[in-house]
């Protein structure tokens, strides 16, 4: 005897994280990372304070431009302001019947 069951999916609401939702929480962590690799790169090459302060400067500005990414929504889209009207390409077969019809 086989039982099924129905699978429960939640409530299907986006994952948030500490302000970030769905894709955006992957963009946050990328760019804690790209501020910690480039910054303890520079640090390591030249400055240890440069590194520091580049660090923080990076993750500043890729956290800020995450937040304002998030709040365009999650895809992309086109936001046109005005008016668009779309050309009607119809056949006006009813104007000119053809020899077939009754």
């Amino acid at each position: 005897m086989i039982r099924r069951y129905s699978i429960y999916k939640g409530l299907q609401r986006p994952l948030v994280y500490r302000g970030f939702k769905g894709k955006f929480i992957g963009w946050g962590i990328g760019s804690l990372l790209l501020g910690l690799v480039g910054g303890g790169l520079l640090g390591a090459l030249t400055n240890m304070y440069l590194g520091g302060t580049v660090t923080i400067a990076l993750i500043a500005a890729g956290l800020f431009l995450t937040f304002q990414r998030q709040k365009n929504g999650l895809h992309e889209k086109t936001r046109n302001k005005g008016i668009t009207i779309h050309p009607v390409h119809l056949k006006n077969t009813y104007a000119n019947p053809s020899k077939d019809s009754i």
